[in-house]
């Protein structure tokens, strides 16, 4: 049964890397953990700042992993991207992408096309072929006065092997060159809670946000009026929590910790 969380959730939203897995490593019995969040009748949605991977590669991850989901239940930071691009050029257009193709694709559908003719605005993610003529060329347009947007503010993210660069940090090259400040997409902010809230059908009382990250996951739970826990399984710590605020409601060492026998 789960752990004494009042008032009882109806509603999960649950990060994935620290969370669910580092790379492709699980951290827990995942088939499981899912039986178990239907056995307390608790609809659950992904949200990730990860903009690496497409929905349908969520997906195939998640299969081969175990567990079966709807489309539905994966937002991600690159779907927030697109959503916030939309909300500066509404039809779309051109822009400089320095990203995953994962990003490049998800931008796609929402009409933002990368190009290096004639930009509307830059947009910086995670990318592993960073190279500096990327860079330049984004620090350029920034420079020249094109809005820089990012996907999310990760500086690292967990692995096996220990914490590898994230998305912030390339982001934070492009605006330490171009000496301008991204609008960010992804958590903390509010565009990923509130369209998993909707997905679920549920309201910020009755859903809980679980996540790896003080800074991101639960100041964004904080911020979207849900109840947050903590899980010690990726990025923050327990001694980090001295100096934080807000505090979560919940810490965890491992998800499966939600759940009592």
């Amino acid at each position: 049964m789960l752990k004494n969380i009042t008032p009882s959730p109806e509603a999960a939203i649950l990060d994935m890397d620290g969370v669910l897995w580092r790379s492709d490593q699980p951290l827990c019995d995942l088939p499981l953990l899912f039986k178990y969040f239907a056995n307390e009748k608790i609809r659950v949605a992904m949200a990730s700042n990860n903009a690496t991977a497409t929905i349908d590669q969520f997906l195939n991850k998640f299969q081969i992993l175990g567990v079966t989901l709807e489309p539905w239940q994966i937002i991600s930071s690159a779907m927030a991207t697109g959503f916030l691009l939309k909300q500066n050029f509404p039809n779309g257009g051109l822009v400089f992408i320095l990203g995953s193709p994962a990003l490049i694709d998800t931008l796609k559908e929402d009409g933002f096309f990368h190009s290096e003719t004639e930009p509307l605005a830059v947009v910086a993610g995670m990318d592993r072929e960073l190279t500096y003529e990327k860079l330049l060329k984004a620090a350029n347009w920034v420079r020249n006065g094109l809005p820089l947007f990012g996907t999310n503010p990760d500086l690292t993210y967990p692995t096996p092997d220990g914490f590898a660069p994230g998305a912030g940090t390339c982001i934070a090259a492009v605006e330490a060159a171009s000496g301008r400040k991204a609008a960010m997409a992804g958590k903390p902010n509010p565009y990923l809670f509130d369209v998993a809230m909707q997905r679920l059908k549920s309201s910020p009382q009755k859903t809980l946000v679980i996540g790896d990250r003080l800074e991101t996951d639960i100041l964004g739970g904080h911020r979207a009026c849900c109840k947050t826990v903590l899980v010690l399984s990726g990025v923050s710590q327990e001694k980090d929590l001295l100096s934080w605020e807000p505090k979560p409601d919940l810490v965890i060492n491992n998800i499966m910790d939600l759940f009592v026998s």
